[in-house]
């Protein structure tokens, strides 16, 4: 009797720790307006990819700002690897813990969302600046060509998120883009702009509006599609718009941690040097084009849009 009853435990232990798990992961926290943090695609395994980027995000976080300092009882960033046997009523005060810690002053610096895409993982950021860090980190790999990951593509940093309605962004840019583009200060840029799950957007629409707000804040301001001083990152998934305004976007190879790590070949001019990066963009979209079919084997209906709205919009910028 006794061993039934030990038996039924286990079982239940399993299910609890195994569906909480699953819950968490999926999870009801997703990516918000107002939220700041870093975009990340990958190639299929997204576990797998929010590992890589907990540890490549931790590793340079520590050079920049110095070891994270926890107290005891707060969850830490791989907590969903947790061992499965632990027993239920542990596990509740674990929970209840991290809770009451992550409410008060126990915010994690990197925590994992729901981004709301296929293939791609959002990382809320916390009291850093997420387009300094993934820079240094984009620096450090193109000057050390040390591959340090496996299954992420890009780090796309997000400085800003508003309402994914062209009304809203250009009222939220109309601020957001100051720092870089009001007289007196001028550069030269252009936008890159995608969406995904989001059809009410038009790219052409979108980029000839930015451009537009960008040329009223200074008039000096100029388009440069092949070496541009920077570029205005726009990335809309469903209802949310993430936005970034980035440096060396073309020569870290559109802030692409597979490719920065490869040698460079020699360029004669800039429009080569262009149209190599456009090509590894191809590539990349071509890698997603193929996941996605690999998902929708066992899931055809649920994701019967997805390869309509995921589309890459790719760069461009008007006068």
């Amino acid at each position: 009797m006794s061993a039934a009853q030990n038996d039924s435990r286990k079982r239940s232990k399993k299910h609890y720790a195994v569906g909480h798990h699953n819950k968490r992961w999926k999870g009801s926290r997703e990516l918000e307006v107002g939220m700041q943090g870093i975009l990340i695609t990958c190639n299929m395994n997204e576990r797998k990819c929010t590992a890589e980027a907990f540890n490549l995000l931790n590793e340079y976080a520590d050079k920049l700002y110095g070891p994270e300092k926890l107290s005891d009882g707060n969850g830490s960033s791989g907590e969903e690897e947790e061992a499965e046997e632990e027993d239920v009523d542990v596990a509740l005060k674990k929970e209840v813990a991290q809770l009451q810690a992550s409410g008060t002053k126990q915010e994690r610096r990197f925590r994992a969302l729901d981004s709301g895409a296929n293939n791609v993982i959002f990382i809320r950021t916390q009291n850093l600046e997420s387009d300094k860090l993934v820079h240094h980190i984009l620096s450090d790999l193109h000057t050390t060509k040390k591959k340090k990951s496996r299954v992420i593509l890009r780090m796309l940093p997000v400085t800003g998120t508003c309402k994914a309605f062209q009304e809203d962004m250009l009222k939220y840019l109309t601020t957001f883009l100051e720092p870089w583009f009001k007289a007196p200060n001028c550069a030269t840029y252009q936008i890159a702009f995608k969406a995904r799950n989001s059809s009410h957007n038009k790219r052409d629409e979108i980029i000839k509006s930015i451009a537009g707000l960008v040329g009223k804040l200074n008039p000096k301001n100029k388009v440069d599609l092949t070496i541009p001083e920077l570029t205005i990152i726009v990335e809309v998934i469903k209802a949310v718009c993430c936005i970034s305004v980035v440096k060396d976007y073309t020569l870290y190879r559109k802030y692409n941690v597979q490719e920065v790590v490869k040698e460079d070949a020699p360029k004669s001019d800039a429009i080569a040097a262009n149209t190599d990066t456009n090509a590894t963009e191809q590539k990349e979209k071509h890698v997603g084009e193929e996941t996605e079919k690999e998902e929708r084997k066992g899931e055809e209906d649920e994701d019967k849009n997805v390869s309509q709205n995921e589309v890459d919009e790719g760069e461009g910028g008007r006068e």
